[in-house]
């Protein structure tokens, strides 16, 4: 129970990692604010209630500022306050490939979502934390901000990127207010999202050869990942980009 009676929202929480770490945050006794674009969320609430633990979903687009001042709002209303925010609501489009090719609509909405939406986050996070005096923040990034692949999604890799930088700087500045920014970086895991990405065995392999577990990872493991930033396990920690990718950031050859 180590979230007992906190409040903790999470973005993107109808499926994948989102809906797991709502799950799982939930059995460690925090009540939960599912956000979603789509009613999916509330099949995760749903899942939290039939577990015996208290949950609320809002509908909101994470790039839509005034969406997401209502999510927290609604958060403090119902709730009375904000432990920890986790913002994991992402996107990964299709025609994002390289800088030649990919276009500026692209380009725009996925710079939209994965960075104003975690800025956004972040912004009212905050507010609502001064008011509780302290809390903890993670922030989605990934393990395509601190390498380069041949297999290019230009504009998603960006920005991740921009999220670790986002996260190392409000880190800083919200250090003496007992708000704790950290960064979660996940491999390639084996999720709706990216399995429909990675939708022939040639694609798929092109990435496990580079694992040296040798699997996709799945989100109930980022799910623990994302617990251990949201606790007090992790009280000592800001700033920090926690890698949970089956090693992949590690290597240079891999077991054969």
């Amino acid at each position: 129970m180590r979230l007992q009676g906190r409040v903790a929202l999470i973005t993107g929480a109808g499926s994948g990692i989102g809906r797991a770490t709502a799950l799982r945050f939930a059995a460690e006794g925090a009540r939960i604010v599912a956000v979603d674009i789509s009613d999916s969320n509330e099949e995760t609430v749903a899942e939290v209630k039939a577990g015996g633990g208290e949950a609320i979903g809002v509908r909101a687009d994470v790039a839509v500022e005034s969406d997401v001042a209502a999510a927290f709002n609604e958060t403090e209303s119902v709730f009375g306050g904000l432990d920890v925010a986790f913002n994991n609501a992402g996107i990964m489009l299709d025609d994002d490939t390289d800088a030649v090719a990919t276009g500026e609509e692209t380009i725009d909405r996925t710079f939209d979502v994965n960075v104003k939406g975690v800025l956004y986050g972040c912004k009212y996070a905050v507010e609502a934390m001064r008011r509780r005096g302290g809390g903890s923040i993670i922030n989605t990034a990934s393990f395509v901000a601190s390498v380069g692949a041949a297999t290019p999604q230009i504009a998603y890799t960006a920005s991740k990127g921009a999220v670790l930088a986002l996260t190392r700087e409000l880190a800083v500045v919200h250090a003496r207010e007992n708000i704790r920014v950290n960064a979660l970086s996940p491999g390639p895991l084996r999720t709706e999202l990216l399995m429909s990405f990675l939708d022939t065995p040639e694609k798929r392999q092109r990435r496990l050869v580079h694992v040296p577990m040798g699997r996709f990872g799945e989100a109930d493991e980022m799910a623990s990942a994302a617990l251990f930033l949201a606790s007090d396990d992790a009280s000592y920690m800001t700033g920090a980009d926690l890698h949970v990718d089956g090693g992949l950031t590690a290597a240079y050859v891999t077991p054969e």
